[in-house]
């Protein structure tokens, strides 16, 4: 078992609900273990100017029930560069933090990983409503994000039946589909537009016309935020308000166009967030005290594991086709075919789970 005295936890990125239930999860955990905790503010930065807090278990009671993050979140670009890496090492000797949590998304674990090869043992938690890290088959703030969407999308669907309207909807997520699929599904949206899967305008827009003619009031489309156009001059536009425009020119209904932002990032997480973020966040110390280092807690078949985070990022870049050249040389056959396994299964899923919208979503 390793031998730590303290250790550091950080969030770092877009903030996720649930976040503030792993640094408690962190927290305790690691003080059941007589290790000292020490919060770091500010994400990377706050580890580059100094800028700590220590944690006691008072220090995390009740936020658990609390969104955002209460040891607030940066992106940091100056430790980006091998000064601010320099920086944020010495922070950590010079105030004896043996080993960092790191909670957020696939920049948050690259981060994680410049500590760890310089000799800071690191483990990554997934923290992200956008559910878009390869390797787990869950990221912590997606369920609530989730619900906070259906409820959003719920409103606006009653003021479209009141006035016979569409609404078209744009829900983050970057460039996974997931949070826009499954509550374009759970709200009945007549059509669903992510990045995964092609999209037939036209279809979308009989399906409307074909409602219309069976007495259909109020419909709504939710469409990615992933999703881009490119107009006459060249410059790249997210769709979400084209397409509100193209149905409203072929139908004739009235359609209204709602951005949801970062409304969607907000609020109370849910039960499956606080008992998925407890989890991770126990799991994170325990890898620690075993010595292990550069992993990324993951959750996969509803286990909590984890993963290298190396081969995690890279994953990530294969699923999401950004690969650069070199990027796979570290790694063997076996390794190479089991990433491209990963892939197919994740596609294969949110296809099957396209599909099906088509059949239920009308």
């Amino acid at each position: 078992m390793a031998d730590f005295r303290r250790i550091g936890v950080l969030t770092s990125g877009g903030d996720a609900p649930g976040m503030n239930a792993v640094i408690r999860a962190v927290t305790r955990t690691a003080l059941a273990k007589n290790i000292e905790v020490v919060g770091i503010v500010g994400g990377y930065s706050g580890l580059i100017e100094e800028k700590l807090i220590p944690l006691v278990s008072h220090s995390v009671s009740n936020i658990i029930t609390k969104g955002g993050t209460f040891l607030y979140s940066n992106r940091c670009l100056e430790f980006k560069t091998e000064e601010g890496i320099e920086k944020a090492i010495a922070t950590c000797q010079k105030y004896n933090i043996d080993a960092i949590v790191a909670i957020g998304g696939d920049g948050t674990f690259r981060g994680a990983t410049e500590l760890a090869v310089r000799g800071i043992p690191t483990i990554g938690i997934t923290g992200t409503i956008d559910n878009d890290i390869t390797a787990s088959d869950y990221t912590i703030g997606f369920d609530t994000a989730m619900n906070t969407v259906i409820d959003v999308v719920d409103r606006i669907r009653d003021t479209c039946e009141s006035h016979a309207r569409c609404n078209v909807i744009e829900v983050m997520g970057r460039d996974c589909g997931d949070l826009t699929l499954q509550a374009g599904i759970a709200t009945g949206a007549i059509a669903i537009c992510i990045p995964e899967v092609p999209f037939d305008e036209q279809l979308a827009i009989d399906k409307i016309k074909s409602s219309l003619v069976k007495g259909k009031r109020g419909m709504v489309v939710l469409v990615s935020e992933g999703v881009y156009k490119i107009d006459e001059n060249g410059k790249k536009i997210r769709y979400g308000e084209v397409l509100a425009n193209h149905i409203q020119q072929e139908t004739g209904v009235e359609t209204k166009f709602a951005r949801l932002a970062h409304i969607v990032r907000g609020g109370s997480p849910t039960l499956r967030d606080r008992l998925t973020a407890t989890r991770m966040g126990a799991k994170a110390v325990e890898l620690l005290l075993e010595g292990k280092s550069n992993l990324v807690v993951v959750e996969k078949d509803d286990v909590i594991d984890s993963e290298d985070i190396v081969y995690a990022l890279t994953l990530d870049q294969m699923y999401k086709g950004r690969l650069k050249d070199g990027d796979l040389d570290r790694f063997t056959p076996e390794q190479i075919a089991k990433m491209e396994a990963s892939c197919k299964e994740r596609k294969d899923k949110i296809t099957a789970l396209y599909e099906l919208s088509y059949n239920v979503c009308n």
